[in-house]
């Protein structure tokens, strides 16, 4: 029985661009299609689609590599079951001097650590990316 659904999807992001994959198929629900809109937007992937399995549905997202290397260097969950992270709006960190990204769950839905700040909306940091 799987209890954290999105920490299973970084693990298997994680786990293929260290084997070199060109894609990752995971089972497919709302948040984590938002967190792949997220990773698209931010260049850490090319794509992702959903496909139909003929029974949930699969989420497949296309890796990006630059010269061989995975883009996504560390892909870490931030707040797990059980202890959640929560952060105020002044108080989001920058990852790698903003070359990174914090994946938060606030009030407006899922965002970047730098859409929060610009919307001054705080939340619960889901996931470091860099």
């Amino acid at each position: 029985m799987m209890t954290d659904p999105v920490a299973d999807m970084l693990t298997r992001i994680r786990n293929a661009g260290k084997a070199g994959h060109k894609w990752v198929d995971i089972p497919v629900s709302k948040l984590k299609k938002e967190v792949a809109q997220l990773l698209k937007e931010s260049f850490f992937v090319y794509d992702f689609k959903v496909l139909n399995d003929g029974r949930f549905g699969v989420l497949r997202v296309y890796l990006k590599y630059h010269e061989g290397n995975p883009v996504i260097r560390h892909l870490e969950r931030v707040s797990k079951p059980g202890q959640r992270r929560y952060v105020e709006a002044q108080q989001i960190p920058r990852v790698r001097n903003g070359l990174g990204l914090i994946i938060l769950s606030t009030s407006k839905g899922l965002m970047s650590d730098r859409s929060a700040r610009r919307e001054g909306v705080g939340g619960e940091m889901m996931a470091m990316v860099w």
